[in-house]
């Protein structure tokens, strides 16, 4: 595990790419903020983070399989994993941010935009 990187990932360029066509202002991993959000919007107070399906289970995507070996040491991993990300998005909402998550098989699709899943995630936050 110590080889998979945690910046500069395919994925990660593709969304750089996309927040660049869409003319966001953002800033980078940010260090200061909970969880160091992979993108920050500015103007908007939106801190975008890339999940990978497989490390934080992403619901009914087939990049979401269980490893059929070390089945305890995956579980708790898996596990660890969901519950620093709701504290991370508990922290920034209390914090007056607003949270996305993007996942990696979302940036597969041709169709996405980054504008739509913003949107999304706001009123997601309204609702709840």
């Amino acid at each position: 595990m110590s080889r998979i990187r945690s910046k500069g990932t395919r994925p990660e360029q593709k969304l750089y790419l996309l927040c660049k066509k869409g003319r966001y202002k953002i800033r980078r991993n940010v260090k200061g903020l909970s969880g160091t959000p992979d993108i920050l919007l500015v103007r908007t107070k939106t801190a975008v983070f890339l999940h990978g399906c497989f490390w934080h289970r992403h619901r009914n995507c087939k990049y979401s399989y269980k490893p059929k070996s070390n089945i305890n040491f995956w579980e708790k991993k898996f596990a660890a994993n969901i519950k620093r990300d709701k504290i991370v998005k508990a922290k920034l909402l209390a914090l007056g941010y607003r949270v996305a998550v993007v996942w990696e098989c979302q940036l597969k699709d041709e169709r996405f935009s980054l504008r739509n899943c913003i949107k999304r995630s706001v009123s997601s936050r309204a609702n709840k």
